[in-house]
């Protein structure tokens, strides 16, 4: 692991290399897995917040399944996720035209009519944080739906940490981003 302020960055972030295939994946991340997408408590109220505009993006499945269940739940480890129905998808998924997910709060973001852009879990995928006291680990999360993103990224020779630009900072602060790029250049010298 690698200290930058107070998180701890596993090195995979710095040397494994990404870049998003929706074409490929058709954004299987929002609808497999075990549990939902992991929620921070503060978003809870912001999502609440906005929910009137997030739900005109919604899909009538989507619509039902909330007026049943919420947004929100716990996972067997009682960390806050969304809910999911039965096969898996995430409460706030849709579809486009090409079979491809889209994300309903995304989609309200991105048409103005909410400030908010979607579950920070979400935008940092395939990194995985998690609190331990004062410190935020940060692993990078490997998955099989997203050989085509890894192969893309090695491909272009971009890591997760370069990928994930805007959702780091958005997370951690320009500064703090400035300084994992310096940390990052100083380790593949050590590398290579």
């Amino acid at each position: 692991m690698i200290i930058v302020e107070n998180a701890l960055i596993s090195e995979d972030i710095l040397e494994r290399e990404f870049i998003c295939q929706l074409d490929k994946c058709k954004g299987a991340c929002c609808v497999l897995g075990d549990a939902g997408a992991p929620l921070l408590h503060e978003e809870l109220s912001i999502i609440e917040e906005n929910l009137a505009q997030i739900r005109t993006e919604m899909h009538a499945d989507g619509l039902a399944l909330l007026d049943k269940e919420g947004f929100y739940t716990r996972d067997p480890d009682k960390d806050l996720v969304t809910v999911c129905a039965p096969n898996g998808e995430c409460v706030f998924v849709t579809y486009d035209e090409l079979g491809r997910t889209n994300c309903s709060i995304e989609l309200a973001y991105k048409k103005g009519k909410t400030t908010f852009l979607k579950p920070m879990s979400c935008h940092l995928y395939p990194i995985r944080t998690k609190r331990y006291g004062a410190y935020t680990a940060m692993n990078y999360h490997h998955w099989e739906i997203c050989r085509d993103a890894c192969a893309a990224g090695a491909e272009q020779k971009v890591p997760v940490y370069v990928f994930l630009k805007d959702a780091l900072i958005r997370k951690m602060g320009e500064a703090w981003y400035n300084e994992l790029i310096q940390i990052a250049k100083d380790w593949n010298k050590q590398r290579n």
